[in-house]
């Protein structure tokens, strides 16, 4: 059977390694804090460029259709005319 010093000994041992524990499973927390706002950050960056991609695209659009309508038009109107 143990002495009373060396259940103080394991005591202590095991209270010390809990408490490195606690201080790992802290580092892990923050770490996941971080990677969970700076995710946050890329998602909400992304959002931001997919919509400037879409309003530019809808700018182009508004040239590029009746520019292709325009064309096709007196492409019509010119084989009409010469045919």
């Amino acid at each position: 059977m143990m002495n009373e010093e060396e259940s103080r000994s394991l005591l202590r041992e095991i209270r010390d390694n809990q408490l490195e524990s606690l201080k790992l499973q802290r580092q892990h927390l923050d770490y996941a804090k971080q990677q969970l706002e700076r995710s946050g950050t890329q998602v909400a960056e992304s959002i931001g460029l997919q919509r400037e991609a879409i309003a530019r695209t809808r700018v182009i659009m508004a040239i590029a259709i009746p520019g292709v309508v325009l064309c096709v038009g007196l492409i019509v109107y010119l084989i009409a005319r010469y045919f």
